[in-house]
């Protein structure tokens, strides 16, 4: 498949008259291909397409949409090498990196399609009319969630094919019944570009309409503002920076009529040691963890609490010693290069925090060299900008006087998408109100593991409160992400031929619907 450098709008490729270009963060070289610079024209064309054919897409019969998200899963295949090469030129990440994250973009997409074949996600409820109940009748109401609209997806930095054109924000949009217009990431223009073709392919060979997906590229924050802005838009799915996730928050907050923001942004992962988890194994595990993927991801452990005393020297001292052995790593673009060494050198300028192993700098063309840092928890308390995450190979330890202090920075803790306990179970269960005020803190608590590695699933989820999203009841790994682009409209009095196909008395499709407050399947 050959790159066009042109916008996907609906089937229509368009070009701009500015454009910019790629370059491999491996050697510096720029890339073949140009590609454009979109602005509020482009952006309105593909909200005009998404709006025109919304409702022909959420009204389409759940089995084309099923089709649709598993034909695209099978064009993303279809693309082959090209995609892989591509994604590899662009970003620096190894062969074996992008055909997982591959795999696991077609696989998301193919999860997706089988809720939307299940059709439960509707949520179908039925309240049946109960005319002789006094003093007044039962009226007979029935609920279900429909799509939101339009949707805003950004493409993501760190993964370029399960966080992108056709990542996770999209698949979900998708199944919800939602068009998407995705704003490429300028960091990987090619591989959206393949990717969104693969999108349109699908549109194409399941004949839906053409607004149902849009692929605008471009280097800066127009697009991006002029998407959160356009009126046609009803939600957006963010993953990136707090600064960024928050102004788009912003924008989405000051329109006239508001719109909700996904965004997943900063977290650092919070992992507490309890005393028996003060062993080699353990320290070689978080620096593995915290090393993975050049620690270009959220779930990265970038901070780690144990309590003070000669067991924690030895961990720290095991844990630099297993950081020296690994080597530097190509990061994803100079931004984020830049963005890490800055956030290290503001680390360590603060008072009491050591290096204990790893160069702050790399000389070489996007190299990041992990890192490993040493504290107490005095200096943690007074300075919050060590909780703040710096993104990147690195992790700050930090030696707590006792398990009461512990608690209390867990309490002082702001929102994070995961947080660590290692210990025996026992220990567990004296430490059970750090789960407690855990529980508050973070979307998922892992248990003698590591937070890098986010399992696909119906029952994951990637969320957690501020900063580490802009809303803590979401999550947007798993297929439980469908519902942010859902929103419930509920029938009142309606003849059974006016309802929706999930509403009707015959269940003809078998779904799990809350009959008069009885979960079944059954007819009503």
């Amino acid at each position: 498949m050959k790159l066009s450098g042109t916008h996907i709008i609906g089937f229509e490729d368009v070009k701009s008259s500015a454009t910019f270009t790629a370059n491999n963060p491996a050697t510096g070289a720029v890339l073949d291909g140009e590609f454009p610079i979109g602005g509020t024209e482009e952006v309105d064309k593909a909200a005009q397409l998404a709006e025109r054919d919304f409702d022909a897409f959420r009204n389409t019969d759940l089995n084309k949409r099923t089709d649709f998200l598993e034909t695209i899963a099978d064009e993303i295949l279809a693309i082959g090498d090209t995609l892989i090469e591509r994604t590899m030129a662009e970003t620096g990440l190894p062969e074996a990196r992008i055909q997982g994250e591959r795999g696991r973009t077609m696989g998301q997409l193919k999860l997706f399609a089988q809720v939307v074949r299940e059709g439960s996600f509707v949520e179908a409820r039925i309240d049946t009319a109960i005319p002789d109940r006094q003093p007044l009748p039962k009226p007979d109401i029935r609920l279900m969630q429909i799509g939101l609209g339009p949707v805003a997806v950004f493409g993501a930095s760190n993964f370029p094919l399960a966080f992108s054109v056709a990542g996770g924000d999209t698949a979900s949009a998708l199944a919800a019944g939602c068009p998407v217009i995705v704003k490429g990431h300028p960091a990987h223009p090619g591989t959206s570009e393949l990717v969104g073709r693969a999108i349109q392919n699908a549109l194409k060979k399941c004949e839906l309409p053409e607004g149902v997906f849009s692929l605008i590229q471009g280097n800066g924050f127009e697009v991006g503002q002029a998407l959160v802005k356009h009126p046609l838009i009803k939600a957006v799915g963010f993953t990136g920076s707090l600064k960024g996730g928050k102004a788009l928050f912003d924008l989405a907050a000051a329109r006239p009529e508001p719109i909700p923001v996904y965004a997943e942004m900063e977290s650092t992962n919070p992992v507490f040691l309890l005393p028996s988890a003060l062993n080699e194994k353990i320290a070689n595990g978080l620096v593995d963890s915290l090393a993975l993927g050049v620690g270009q991801f959220c779930t990265n452990p970038g901070i780690v609490f144990g309590l003070e005393g000669a067991a924690f020297d030895s961990f720290a001292n095991q844990a630099a010693d297993s950081l020296k052995q690994k080597p530097a790593g190509t990061l994803l673009h100079a931004g984020i290069k830049s963005a890490y060494e800055a956030g290290l050198d503001e680390l360590t300028a603060i008072a009491d925090v050591e290096v204990l192993a790893g160069d702050l700098k790399n000389n070489a063309t996007c190299q990041g060299n992990p890192v490993l840092l040493k504290t107490n928890a005095q200096a943690f308390i007074q300075n919050q900008r060590l909780e703040e995450e710096v993104f990147g190979p690195s992790s700050l330890l930090i030696a707590c006087e006792s398990k009461k202090q512990m608690l209390e920075i867990a309490k002082s803790l702001t929102g994070h998408l995961t947080a660590t306990i290692h210990g025996t179970k026992e220990e567990l269960g004296e430490y059970h109100e750090l789960i407690t005020i855990l529980e508050r803190k973070v979307g998922r608590i892992i248990f003698n593991g590591f937070p890098t590695g986010v399992e696909v699933c119906h029952s994951m989820n990637h969320g957690g409160p501020f900063p580490a999203t802009t809303d803590s009841r979401t999550t947007s790994v798993g297929t439980a992400a469908i519902k942010r682009f859902l929103r419930a409209v509920a029938y009142q009095n309606f003849p059974q031929e006016a309802l929706p196909k999930a509403l009707k008395n015959e269940n003809d499709t078998k779904i799990w619907r809350l009959v008069d407050g009885n979960i079944k399947q059954a007819s009503a």
